[in-house]
């Protein structure tokens, strides 16, 4: 078999050629009408992946043609599409030759979520149960909306979302978490991020510098606000939530808030705190967004309404379904104020040009037929039980361990008794025992203070209400060599979870 030519990277007929060569093979025969494309592709992977190198010669058409049995016409318009692409070089009675201008890469395509090895117990929050994500109503919806769904919808989308869903969201909404719902008002987004990200940056752009975030709180704050150019002021807590006194004194007009349950510490926001709030918002003419994280999942009552029902015009309201069917839909929703509503479109609009057609209409579907409504009981239950199981497990591994916070939501505060400590030793020892967790001083966001919730800066002390089981917020020794914990556990089993606990008692 004819083999290329080598320039300087080696001699004509070497190894590294003629094993270039044969990837041109499986072309040849591929079916005929199939059969000029697949050469093209083949000659274009050999020349990226470096097999051809710059400099090479490359034979004849007439002599290829004859080497792989096929028309020296096919040949001919591979070597012409790829030198009219700068793959190849050629030159009138100089043959043709690999073009200079590519570089050789490896073409690799690596996963970058996050990921828990088998054999750990991971008992990291921010995880649902992925299982419980159900399948057969969801094929079921998605049938049904291909079936039903207009041509003229797949076309670009109001930037808002399309009105069905936003209809069925003011009504769930409304009915499950007590928001003033508008349909109007009410931006479809790929979660809490986007949402967050448009408001920062419309907000940017009207003269706002700054937002107050809760202290401990979401590690993404950071990044998230900076990316929209405002700077992050941290505000501490205290047990009936975001303390007033700090806001007042910081001089933001914007702050994020998570009061049906606040993350990390757990507590819900008072009604008294849920009042001064908004008084503080309408004294500085400042808005509150309120990520109602977990306002779904109370375990021990009725969760208690949006703060965004008292007062739609200075609270702005996003939730997700990334706790209830899961993080990788990519599906919540904004509802905004009437005056900042056609900034915050027109911002989502040249963002995006609108969210997919097909997921919206599908999950409108799902909550028309009362599918979402069964799927949150499920999680409910689910999530019930496995918070009942690292209470017990805690106090039968851990003796005089406090779970903190109120039974809600997808993780939970323990805080160890002082014999467990100190943190940073017993962190290490359950790492190398293959259990993933985290400490409370990992959310803090002005360094660790350690002092207690409601006694001037939060840093690692523990919110929350005494004992494995209930009691007061913030009793108990608060500084020392006590271990503080923020579990998830939504996504584990009872019996991984009770395992898990049994393992981590164990190691320490």
């Amino acid at each position: 078999m004819t083999t290329p030519s080598t320039g300087p990277g080696g001699p004509p007929g070497s190894a590294a050629g003629s094993a270039a060569w044969e990837l041109l093979l499986p072309a040849a025969s591929a079916p005929a009408r199939a059969r000029g494309r697949a050469l093209q592709g083949a000659l274009r992977d050999a020349v990226r992946s470096g097999r051809l190198a710059p400099g090479t010669r490359l034979p004849s058409s007439r002599d290829l043609a004859a080497d792989l049995k096929v028309s020296r016409g096919l040949v001919t318009e591979a070597y012409e599409q790829l030198t009219a692409e700068g793959y190849l070089r050629s030159g009138r009675g100089a043959g043709t030759w690999v073009g200079d201008a590519v570089r050789a890469a490896r073409p690799r395509a690596r996963d970058l979520a996050p990921r828990s090895p088998a054999d750990r117990v991971d008992f990291v929050p921010g995880t649902p149960d992925l299982s419980l994500f159900p399948r057969s109503a969801w094929a079921a919806a998605q049938r049904g909306v291909l079936t039903e769904l207009p041509h003229e919808s797949l076309g670009y989308p109001d930037p808002r979302g399309l009105p069905r869903l936003r209809t069925a969201l003011a009504e769930l909404l409304a009915r499950r978490r007590g928001v003033m719902a508008d349909p109007e008002r009410i931006m479809v987004v790929s979660g809490v991020a986007q949402a967050t990200s448009l408001l920062a940056s419309v907000l940017h752009a009207r003269g706002t510098r700054t937002v107050g975030v809760e202290d401990p709180g979401s590690p993404q704050h950071h990044a998230l606000y900076a990316s929209a150019g405002l700077g992050t002021v941290p505000l501490p807590l205290d047990d009936e939530g975001l303390a007033t006194g700090p806001l007042y004194a910081s001089g933001v007009r914007l702050v994020v808030t998570t009061p049906a349950h606040q993350f990390p510490t757990g507590i819900a926001y008072s009604a008294r705190r849920r009042a001064e709030l908004l008084d503080w918002a309408r004294s500085v003419d400042g808005l509150v967004l309120e990520d109602d994280y977990d306002g779904d999942f109370r375990y021990d009552r009725a969760p208690v309404g949006a703060l965004q029902g008292l007062d739609p015009e200075r609270v702005a309201y996003t939730g997700s379904v990334s706790k209830s069917l899961a993080p990788g839909l990519r599906l919540g929703w904004l509802l905004v104020p009437d005056w900042l509503a056609d900034a915050v479109v027109e911002r989502k609009r040249t963002t995006d040009l609108g969210h997919p057609t097909l997921d919206q209409a599908l999950f409108a579907r799902f909550v028309e037929r009362g599918d979402y409504d069964r799927q949150l009981r499920v999680c409910q239950r689910a999530y019930r039980e496995r918070r009942d199981t690292l209470v017990a497990a805690l106090a039968e591994y851990f003796p005089g361990s406090r779970v903190t916070g109120i039974a809600a939501g997808l993780h939970a505060i323990a805080t160890l008794p002082e014999r467990y400590g100190p943190e940073e030793g017993f962190l290490a020892r359950v790492t190398e025992a293959g259990i993933a967790v985290r400490p409370l001083t990992a959310y803090a966001h002005g360094g660790a203070g350690g002092g207690p919730v409601g006694g001037g800066r939060v840093g690692d002390g523990p919110v929350g209400d005494g004992p494995v089981g209930d009691g007061p917020v913030g009793d108990g020794p608060v500084a020392g060599k006590e271990v503080r914990l923020v579990l998830g556990y939504a996504h584990l089993t009872p019996g991984r979870i009770r395992a898990g606990v049994a393992r981590m008692a164990r190691a320490v």
